[in-house]
């Protein structure tokens, strides 16, 4: 049995929930979203509590279940109030700013990489040295983050490279002589 799954979603004030078969809205002061539920689960609205249940017992049925609910729960969280991922440049001369519609990087490379904006999605650099990528959609967000990491990773040896704000990076220590 999915723990996740049992629990039912909370509705606050502000954000108003349609379920439409296998279809829910959600719509608060951020923006609206949309998801598509399988059809191994049915979702059902009592009052300000949205509950998901699997249709029958099978590991499919199961499986979807509490990623059915998680994906409610993080729409309903996202038009609520937006998700934000902060990430950090560590380097000598690395560097990030906005330039129109694009985050420009230097990042030791021969060349400045330019990032267009998605759409939904806001980027600000309070810092040279700091990104903040907000937005409803967590997914959305999220790989947004990933995909800017992955331009300059971070190395074990000296920290160097685009990190996650709350990110350990795990040192090794250089050749001996």
């Amino acid at each position: 049995m999915s723990r996740i799954g049992k629990k039912a979603i909370a509705v606050p004030s502000g954000v108003t929930i349609t379920v439409d078969g296998q279809s829910v809205k959600a719509k608060g002061p951020k923006g609206e979203l949309a998801f598509t539920v399988s059809d191994h689960c049915t979702v059902a609205l009592d009052g300000d509590e949205v509950s998901v249940k699997p249709v029958d017992n099978s590991k499919t049925a199961r499986s979807m279940w509490g990623m059915s609910r998680t994906q409610i729960a993080n729409m309903v969280d996202g038009v609520a109030n937006e998700f934000t991922k902060t990430l950090e440049l560590v380097g000598v001369g690395y560097r990030a700013q906005m330039k129109g519609s694009a985050l420009n990087l230097a990042l030791g490379f021969s060349h400045d990489i330019n990032f267009p904006v998605p759409e939904g999605l806001k980027i600000t650099t309070p810092k040279p040295t700091e990104i903040v990528i907000s937005g409803i959609d967590k997914q959305r967000v999220g790989q947004a983050a990933a995909v800017i990491r992955s331009f300059r990773p971070p190395e074990p040896y000296k920290g160097k490279g685009v990190k996650y704000a709350d990110e350990y990076i795990f040192r090794k220590e250089g050749k001996k002589k």
